[in-house]
């Protein structure tokens, strides 16, 4: 599972490296993800506090960590007075390179969708202020969260929908929006996965990125299938994405990183 000769390195776009199960060895899942390829991390905020956490560590290895600062749906609840300021302060660090994780998840609806709903507009109007791209969630919710897109066309930048499990269809519309869209291991798991196969090869090369979310949706495809997932994995992401695209790996890993490159504004070197 490693990624030697490929033209550009990996970029996981999407991992909670601050994570409490990677508290006793971060130093060395960083030193795997390295080993494997994966050469640049995106660590995903996901309230205020985190997002300032993320944004500290992103700090301490320039170049390699990045971050996002957002609210997501679940906290939404706790978006307070003073949490949009935080988020633009944090938004303004140049290793933070997206708002979000902010959107909607009307499936476990662990924060009032009316809640969700502010917080989202709020981000979205932050990004739309700081120039900033989006890392966006959604979960059950498709038609609303595209409701709350539509109303901010032509103020808003780059998008991403990460960690996508839906349908075609939604697929489709996401890219009509002129979105890119996040892949996990969600595509390697049998049970729930199967139709992203499909839906992948629907997708330009140039609208898609790869994606771990670690610790969580470890690829089932793994032989030895361990209990947390973790940034060194993306490359099986990629294996499997590439085979559903009937492509090379290596072509596949060219394109992504150029995407996510591009989408975030970093260098890969």
């Amino acid at each position: 599972m490693t990624a030697p000769g490929f033209p550009l390195p990996l970029i996981d776009i999407g991992c909670n490296l601050l994570h409490p199960s990677f508290n006793s060895d971060r130093t060395e899942v960083l030193e795997r993800a390295h080993a494997a390829g994966v050469r640049i991390l995106v660590v995903t905020g996901t309230s205020a506090a985190s997002s300032r956490e993320a944004a500290d560590f992103a700090g301490s290895r320039p170049g390699i960590l990045y971050a996002t600062a957002g609210v997501h749906p679940h906290d939404a609840r706790h978006f307070g007075p003073g949490t949009l300021a935080e988020l633009e302060a944090l938004a303004g660090r140049p290793e933070v390179v997206a708002v979000g994780e902010c959107g909607l998840d009307f499936n476990r609806d662990f924060s009032p969708r009316p809640a969700q709903e502010r917080a989202f507009e709020l981000q979205l109007e932050l990004a739309a202020r700081v120039g900033k791209p989006l890392f966006m969630h959604e979960r059950g919710a498709h038609a609303r969260f595209v409701d709350i897109l539509r109303s901010f066309h032509g103020r808003i930048g780059r998008c991403v929908v990460h960690c996508f499990t839906g349908t075609a269809e939604e697929a489709s519309l996401y890219l009509d929006l002129g979105l890119h869209i996040g892949i996990t291991g969600w595509i390697c798991d049998e049970r729930r996965g199967r139709h992203l196969a499909e839906v992948v090869r629907h997708i330009p090369l140039d609208r898609l990125m790869l994606e771990t979310d670690a610790p969580f949706l470890v690829p089932r495809t793994l032989p030895s299938r361990p209990s947390r997932n973790e940034p060194a994995f993306l490359p099986e992401v990629l294996r499997v994405t590439a085979a559903a695209l009937d492509r090379n790996e290596a072509e596949v890993a060219e394109a992504t990183t150029r995407t996510a490159g591009k989408f975030f504004g970093i260098g890969v070197s």
